[in-house]
């Protein structure tokens, strides 16, 4: 059975054509792989980091890519071993969570565990060591097999037909570029690690398709006649821009590669903007812009750090010794100790990502409404804010440029306009996104796609026309 797999940054979706490989005129179905939903956050919560390689060896199927794996990952296994003997865990206890039950983890016990979110957000990044690439590797890995094993066995529930349910092939939605500083070598890195990964989870073919153009294909669905179109696709790690020929013409062919004009991508997403709301909105409150007792302001890079969830180097950086040091320092020496003292309490115990997720959701609201108040007695009795849209808009200004540049490099690219634009991804929601591509491509059409499932869709349409 084949699939499109939407291994995105902020969530992950799987689809299938309904009535399995007959092709046709079947529908596609998007499968509940996290508690009867269709999207999984792109999360994981792990007791212990040693334990991600152990769960990857359980869950995998074959016999000989889970030999291979764990002759390859001895010292990690002993490792995860030895944490179970430490803590007292038997072999029944689950110790590894993605996904929703991953958040709640986290939420639960902040302090005592590892977690991560928005992983696809690190593949790619330079300059890693042989163990951190083992780690991505793994975390990819449980993503995946969680994943895959969740979507067979929906289908199994969805249907009494007497068919293989394993899903062997899948077409793998991949962004433009992975990360903006050398995107070559970076890109490359990403795909091996994506590659590596889906093997070990039990994928035999697998085929990587550019985001934009997935989501572009499901829209092509429904064009009656030809269009040149702007796909926009903003995820929550990437933007990717191409300008596609779609249309009746064009949508049954296998080989699309004449009919993409250009392409462009950069590593500003959703992820950014709520970094940025968090760090100009709430770490006010935790003591950024505030004054030693000399006049000095406090150094801003510590708080920065904090909020940057998606950055590996400011994340060791944040959580590491020196940080520990230099804030105790900092403490003795400001104006305000009480908002220093708030911000050391939320790095001892972890809820920085927290606070990220309250920006996401603030993010969230502020398409809808012009202001909203932002309760945060999760660190604080009565600790809270306001925020209103024109905060979000300030505090994403660098960001939506960024956005805007990559049309104008696709557009120069193509050497033409769109007929119209099609905008998809789940941060493209964002009202004042939707305003800056409205004032730079002033009377074109804006249509909006699938924000959360085009990306999914497509590549399972893909996926039809390669393995059917």
């Amino acid at each position: 059975m084949f699939s499109g797999f939407d291994f995105g940054t902020s969530n992950c979706a799987m689809g299938i054509v309904n009535g399995g490989d007959s092709g046709g005129d079947s529908e596609v179905q998007l499968l509940p792989i996290d508690q009867d939903e269709v999207f999984m956050p792109s999360a994981l919560y792990a007791l212990n980091r040693d334990l991600i390689c152990e769960s990857a060896a359980l869950l995998m199927t074959d016999k000989q890519t889970q030999d291979d794996y764990v002759s390859q990952r001895t010292r990690q296994l002993a490792s995860a071993q030895r944490v179970r003997l430490s803590d007292d865990l038997s072999n029944d206890v689950a110790t590894v969570f993605v996904g929703r039950e991953a958040y709640d983890q986290y939420l639960s016990f902040p302090d005592e565990g590892y977690f991560v979110k928005s992983i696809k957000s690190f593949l790619g990044a330079s300059g890693l060591h042989l163990q951190s690439i083992q780690l991505f590797e793994d975390i990819v890995t449980v993503m995946m097999l969680n994943i895959k094993q969740r979507a067979e066995r929906s289908i199994g529930k969805s249907t009494s037909k007497n068919i293989d349910k394993t899903i062997s092939h899948a077409v793998i939605g991949r962004p433009v570029n992975f990360q903006g500083i050398d995107s070559d070598e970076s890109n490359r890195r990403a795909i091996e690690i994506l590659t590596v990964a889906a093997k070990r989870a039990g994928f035999v073919s697998i085929e990587f398709l550019f985001e934009p153009l997935a989501a572009g294909l499901d829209f092509e669905m429904t064009l009656t006649e030809n269009k040149t179109v702007l796909v926009v696709d903003v995820g929550g790690g990437t933007t990717d821009c191409s300008m596609v020929r779609m249309g009746p013409s064009y949508r049954d062919k296998t080989v699309r590669f004449d009919d993409v004009l250009a392409n462009s991508g950069s590593r500003v997403g959703g992820n950014d903007f709520d970094i940025q709301l968090a760090g100009n909105a709430f770490m006010p409150l935790f003591g950024l812009n505030s004054h030693f007792k000399d006049g000095r302001v406090i150094p801003n890079q510590v708080f920065w750090n904090a909020v940057r969830t998606n950055n590996v180097g400011e994340q060791a950086r944040f959580n590491g010794k020196e940080t520990g040091f230099t804030l105790q320092q900092y403490v003795m020496e400001c104006q305000k100790p009480d908002l220093l003292s708030r911000f050391i309490h939320m790095r001892d115990h972890k809820k920085n990502h927290q606070l990220v997720r309250i920006a996401e959701k603030t993010k969230i609201l502020l398409s809808g409404q012009t202001h909203c108040d932002i309760d945060l007695a999760f660190f604080e009795e009565s600790l809270s804010c306001s925020v209103t849209r024109e905060q979000f808009s300030n505090a994403v200004e660098s960001e939506v440029s960024s956005m805007i540049k990559l049309i104008d490099e696709v557009i120069n690219q193509a050497d033409c306009q769109p007929d119209l634009v099609y905008i998809t991804g789940g941060t493209a929601k964002a009202q004042v996104i939707r305003e800056a591509i409205e004032l730079k491509l002033e009377g074109i059409n804006i249509v909006d796609g699938d924000h959360f499932g085009s990306v999914a869709k497509g590549l399972t349409v893909w996926a039809q026309r390669l393995f059917s």
